[in-house]
């Protein structure tokens, strides 16, 4: 039985987790400021007169220290399933801080199944993207859950 609570603070987490890992990039901030920062200003705030869905900070934390601790695995996956010509450096900030977390999930988190990890992710790229770059995402991380989940878990 789904729980939609939790279905929303999880895709919530998904999203902040995202803006997080961008964030992270473009200022190079350290992972305990950047989850403290989150968790007292981002998570559940009100922000520009809209009330944010409080999202689950575990899995947010996860998702921005696995990313963290998992990068060269994460972009070498990625790295693998780009056309020829092309490399992670190439493709911009918060398509890469999608793929990875997006990645890291079907890596790492076994407990979520493989088309609710690909639906999120391709609904967070609909908020920063146009459908073509949603439609990369989706075969991306499809690539990379049919290797990822085939394998024995690591």
């Amino acid at each position: 039985m789904s729980n939609p609570g939790r279905s929303r603070s999880r895709s919530a987490a998904r999203l902040a987790a995202v803006q997080a890992l961008y964030q992270q990039e473009m200022e190079g901030t350290p992972v305990a400021q950047l989850l403290k920062e989150f968790h007292d200003h981002r998570l559940g705030a009100m922000i520009e007169d809209a009330q944010y869905v409080d999202a689950e900070r575990e899995f947010f934390d996860d998702l921005v220290t696995g990313v963290g601790s998992r990068c060269a695995e994460i972009d070498a996956a990625i790295s693998a399933r780009l056309a020829a010509g092309w490399s992670i450096e190439r493709l911009d900030r918060p398509m890469r801080a999608i793929l990875r977390a997006g990645a890291y999930e079907l890596l790492a988190r076994r407990d979520v199944p493989v088309g609710s990890v690909i639906s999120e992710y391709v609904d967070v790229a609909h908020a920063f993207y146009d459908k073509r770059e949603s439609g990369f995402v989706n075969g991306l991380l499809d690539a990379i859950a049919k290797e990822a989940r085939a394998a024995p878990a690591s």
